[in-house]
């Protein structure tokens, strides 16, 4: 039997937390990959390992959310909670991936496709692995061309933020970066949704596993608190990341007190001496007498 979906069970009230999630997520996951480009050693691979925590966390939270607004009317369902939260390590990792490599191998167009490419795949992977852990008294059938489809946006968008992030400065761009990542991870997901057909074979029948009002306190509680803390750690104190040392003290050597790369390096003006008299020297600053010939 043909399975109704409803996906917005709660109307607008879940797809719009779900975004603000994944923009909180976003912002973070950027703008800890764009401190990461100005430190070296072990203060890098901390931005980097915050910002993959940090956007793993909002991609899942994202998802999780959006699914508290999922019913089937023909029958309950539930969530297998080691599917569940194994999707959550699945975007961590694969987002870390993703930033890992544009953090190291820097803006190129190499590292933005393959750091793009894998934080697609990862919002992809998580996506479709949260819904093998639906339980219900039936199975799921996607069609192929919408879930390609799914897949191609979260990995364009995904490249897109990424090079919007660590290529143009300012809060707009920062921001702008943040919403092309959000709209990256809303769009897949509702995509991949569109792509669902749901058979049931009995109805009325209470599904096994954890219901969404069970996982909802360790959803607040875990991923949601981690990007709160998260936030306090980039905007308040960032030395917790840089172990002491401020993320752009290096950069500072290297371009000259902090000017970015690419920027025109402020000249400092040259000290000002007194002129010198007709026969003054270095050596002497008095008067000179001129020579006899």
């Amino acid at each position: 039997m043909q399975g109704t979906v409803d996906g917005f069970s709660y109307g607008l009230v879940t797809p719009v937390v779900a975004f603000l999630m994944a923009c909180l997520g976003a912002a973070l996951g950027l703008s800890c990959t764009v401190r990461s480009l100005r430190a070296r050693g072990p203060a890098r691979a901390g931005w980097l390992s915050l910002g993959a925590t940090s956007l793993g966390s909002g991609i899942w939270t994202m998802h999780f959310v959006a699914m508290l607004g999922f019913t089937v009317q023909e029958t309950p369902v539930g969530y297998d909670r080691v599917l569940t939260f194994a999707g959550l390590g699945v975007a961590v990792v694969m987002a870390g991936l993703g930033i890992f490599v544009v953090g190291y191998r820097g803006a190129t167009r190499m590292a933005l496709v393959t750091g793009g490419t894998l934080t697609g795949l990862g919002m992809a992977s998580m996506h479709y692995l949260g819904m093998a852990g639906v339980l219900f008294e039936g199975q799921f059938a996607y069609d192929t061309l919408t879930v390609a489809l799914s897949v191609v946006i979260a990995v364009v968008a995904a490249t897109a933020a990424l090079w919007a992030a660590v290529s143009v400065r300012g809060f707009l761009a920062g921001l702008g970066a943040s919403l092309v990542m959000s709209a990256a991870v809303s769009g897949m997901h509702y995509t991949g949704m569109a792509a669902l057909h749901v058979h049931v074979e009995r109805a009325a029948v209470a599904a096994t596993g954890e219901t969404p009002s069970a996982l909802l306190l360790p959803m607040l509680v875990g991923p949601c608190c981690f990007l709160l803390l998260a936030g306090v750690v980039v905007v308040i104190d960032p030395l917790v990341v840089t172990g002491g040392r401020h993320p752009d003290a290096q950069g500072d050597r290297r371009n000259g007190g902090g000017v970015p790369p690419g920027a025109v390096r402020p000249v400092s003006p040259a000290p000002v001496q007194g002129r010198r008299g007709p026969y003054e020297t270095a050596s002497h600053g008095g008067y000179r007498p001129p020579r006899n010939h």
